[in-house]
């Protein structure tokens, strides 16, 4: 085993600290990822929007005992954690490769690297799929293809493996040769050519240039020759290469024709002479694609076509994302259906802890396959993630892990999912995070319907890795000791206040904010602890803030005085004071700091923690003389007040505009709000967010209109030629504005948009999709990254806060991480 003196050798590290001999088992580049410190290795990156060196002091206190760093004084480092071994490097990133690429050099098999714009991580799950019967593989769990990824990916790597399949994707020049020193394939498929982070290269010729740095050295590169830039790199290289084409029939693998056949694509082509048919158990272009990549490696493997044929028919879509939705009784349901390995497993249980306030964690497991571990190796690690991950029930499904019962103290076992099903008792199950997670040949998706509440056809899917991404984003414009409020009123923002709360307290934010006291009883009745700012409480209200230990806004001597009037003495209560700096809606001006400070100093029990006031125009450069006027305000009003109180607050301006556009004027604390959910306030910046929300319906019917005929509610839609509508599920009441009727609003039908004919109905709508392929129980997408939030707002003339918050609770929201 792998010590820590040994990898000071390997990533060439100047060490700092050798207190013990210490074995290197668990690498770790995510501090909330922690499961097993013993044999932890902390590698600190430091990422665009994050830097894993301030979480050095949390993890020491856990028990990690191993450190890889970039930045520190040695002898402070020393004092600061006297039990570590410790390496300083030039790159934790770079030394993680460094130790990954020595990993990988210890393994003599083969090695399938996979890269590509498109299609990665299918043709890489799909190929484990189809080799598996012959090979014991590891691959990339997921689509972990980044600089940080593929190095964790590659330190699966065992001695029982015979094939390994990773997958690497790149934004910019540069990175690929790193991730070729970490793989180091034998074998390669560049799945297609693409417009996919074009952005990051001067041209298109170069981005292919830059992916085929993976490859060298192959000793055969599998790709689709009518790519014809790629064609022309991959033979100016020399190299050596296995083609397969549509129009070229000296390529190795000819497709003569394909043809559908109900949900079947019937392929003809031609293999070292002979022509052969076969069927792909898909139909749409990608897909198709896709299996003929994997077509082309089998062939090269020398499999009987009936083996082929035979493999080709179990193949299944490849779920690209956890989902997290409502589910019977309370609970909810993570649904991780078909990706049975054990890194995935890992993965899945970290999203269950992220969700730490969800009650009981549940795990429902079927046997895992083809891991190449002995069997009581495999259920040891098993059972060893369940613990570290604080799994309180383990339900086990299938012969082999009902075998190892005896792992699993908290465990109920059953050999099959029909004897579940059977004995399932929906009574048992409350209030529960419930994980299931099973391979394919047990069915799970009949126990993912049996726990799944029955969901109205229009839903709200929240990308929980975008909403990550974007508060990362925002935090890398603050300075590390600036605190972070994060506004979850209003449902979130229409997003699921719980849900978010959650994820947000599990990434360490210092504040949330509501705007009533109803909000904050119910994220504490949902286990959030941190500390909740009301902004708008009643009266009726105060005793619930007590109740909860919520910290009410102040914004006049009359509402103080409310408040104060039934405080008891012993206890404490901490209030945040709003200034008037000049929005003119709620807050102190000076003129009434008199009566307040009167008030505080005859109340000593109520501690002001913070001061604020709201910018009135910080997204729009017209005012920012006016912002600066507000903040110098501010400024001057939050020293008095400290003054008058005799100690420091925490002082606060900035919302999610004001941190793009003032950050000299961060304070002690910022607010996000809107930024957090994909709209950057001011416009500037938009780029650099993700879209967090998808708002989706279904088809309920298609008809043909005849011209002259009207649709809908008083016949404002008027046919003005022959056409085709669909009806879809949405209407005013699921929040979709009726300004979106009469072809303002559109939504994005099978790539298409089409736009809405009539007016917008209480529980639905009709759209124009004259041309477009269209059935019922097609999906139409609401807004979404191809059909923005900012785009449909502007064109009813609003602004995107109010598409977002209008969104029906009725609207079940799904939530997934990729």
């Amino acid at each position: 085993m792998l010590t820590f003196q040994q990898l000071q050798s390997i990533v060439q590290g100047r060490e700092v600290q050798f207190v013990q001999p210490l074995p290197v088992v668990h690498l770790l580049t995510d501090s909330r990822k922690l499961s097993q410190p013993a044999g932890t290795v902390f590698f600190a990156v430091r990422g665009k929007y994050n830097d894993g060196h301030q979480y050095l002091p949390q993890l020491y206190a856990q028990g990690v005992r191993a450190f890889v760093v970039e930045q520190g004084e040695p002898g402070e480092l020393a004092t600061r954690y006297p039990e570590a071994n410790i390496l300083l490097v030039e790159s934790s990133l770079e030394a993680l490769q460094q130790l990954a690429a020595w990993h990988r050099s210890q393994f003599s098999i083969p090695v399938i690297g996979v890269t590509g714009s498109n299609g990665k991580t299918i043709v890489k799950e799909w190929l484990s799929q189809l080799l598996s019967p012959d090979e014991l593989v590891v691959k990339s769990p997921r689509s972990y293809n980044s600089q940080l990824g593929v190095p964790l990916s590659v330190w699966q790597l065992q001695p029982n493996h015979t094939l390994a399949i990773f997958e690497a994707g790149i934004s910019q020049p540069g990175e690929m040769e790193r991730l070729q020193q970490v793989i180091q394939p034998t074998l390669g498929v560049f799945t297609n050519v693409g417009s996919a982070h074009d952005e990051g290269f001067a041209s298109r010729e170069q981005k292919i240039a830059e992916k085929l740095k993976l490859f060298q050295g192959v000793e055969l590169l599998f790709y689709c020759a009518d790519y014809e830039l790629l064609h022309q790199a991959v033979q100016a290289q020399g190299i050596k290469s296995f083609t397969w084409s549509r129009h070229q029939p000296e390529a190795n693998l000819f497709i003569n024709a394909t043809t559908t056949a109900g949900q079947k694509t019937i392929v003809v082509y031609t293999y070292q002479g002979e022509k052969q048919r076969l069927a792909i158990p898909f139909t749409d272009e990608a897909s198709v694609e896709n299996a003929l990549h994997c077509l082309a490696l089998l062939l090269y493997r020398r499999l009987p076509l009936s083996e082929v044929q035979d493999r080709l028919d179990r193949l299944h879509p490849v779920a690209m994302r956890l989902e997290m939705k409502e589910a019977i009784n309370g609970c909810y349901l993570i649904d991780d259906t078909y990706n049975n390995d054990l890194a995935g497993l890992a993965i899945a249980l970290d999203l269950q802890a992220s969700q730490p306030q969800r009650g009981r964690r549940t795990l429902i497991l079927s046997d895992v396959l083809e891991s190449g571990l002995p069997e009581e190796q495999l259920y040891e690690k098993v059972a060893g993630l369940a613990q570290a991950h604080k799994v309180q029930r383990l339900i086990g499904i299938g012969p082999t892990i009902s075998k190892y019962a005896h792992l699993f103290p908290q465990g109920s076992f059953y050999t099959s999912t029909a004897d579940f099903l059977q004995a399932f008792d929906a009574s048992s199950f409350r209030g529960e995070l419930i994980l299931v997670k099973g391979a394919r040949v047990f069915g799970f998706e009949k126990i993912v319907q049996a726990f799944q509440q029955k969901v109205h056809g229009t839903v709200l899917e929240v990308n929980l890795d975008a909403l990550v991404h974007n508060l990362n984003y925002y935090r890398s414009r603050v300075a590390p000791a600036t605190k972070l409020m994060v506004m979850v009123k209003a449902f979130a923002y229409g997003s699921g206040s719980f849900e978010v709360a959650n994820l947000l307290q599990f990434h360490r934010v210092d504040y949330l904010a509501v705007a009533y006291v109803d909000e904050g009883v119910a994220l504490r009745e949902n286990g959030i602890t941190l500390p909740i700012m009301v902004m708008n409480p009643s009266q009726d209200s105060f005793a619930k803030l007590r109740q909860y230990n919520l910290e009410p806004e102040i914004y006049s001597v009359e509402q103080l005085q409310d408040f104060v009037s039934s405080l008891e003495p012993e206890a404490t209560y901490k209030i945040h004071l709003k200034l008037d700096t000049g929005m003119h809606r709620l807050g102190f001006v000076p003129e009434d700091f008199e009566a307040l400070f009167e008030l505080l100093h005859r109340y000593p029990q109520v501690q002001v923690a913070s001061t604020f006031s709201h910018l009135a125009g910080a997204d729009e450069a017209v005012h920012n003389d006016f912002s600066q006027l507000q903040v110098s305000r501010f400024r001057s009003m939050a020293a008095a007040v400290e003054e008058r109180l005799k100690y420091k607050v925490i002082k606060h301006i900035l919302n999610s505009a004001g941190i793009v556009r003032f950050p000299e004027h961060q304070l002690d604390m910022v607010r996000l709000g809107i930024g957090l959910y994909g709209v950057e306030a001011t416009g500037s910046e938009q780029e650099a967010l993700r879209p967090v929300s998808t708002l989706k319906t279904t088809v309920s019917q298609v008809k043909s209109i005849k011209q002259g005929e009207t649709v809908g509610y008083s016949r404002k839609g008027i046919a003005s030629s022959d056409r085709t509508t669909a009806t879809i599920a949405i209407g005013y009441a699921d929040g979709y504005d009726r300004r979106f009727s009469n072809g303002v609003g559109q939504v994005l039908i099978n790539g298409h948009r089409c736009p809405l004919i009539g007016n917008v109905c209480m529980d639905m709508c009709m759209v124009d999709v004259t041309g477009v392929a269209v059935k019922a129980g097609d999906v139409a997408i609401v807004f979404g990254p191809q059909l923005t939030l900012v785009e449909l707002a502007q064109s009813i003339g609003t602004i995107p806060y109010e598409l977002l918050t209008n969104v029906s609770t009725r609207v079940k929201r799904v939530f997934y991480a990729e």
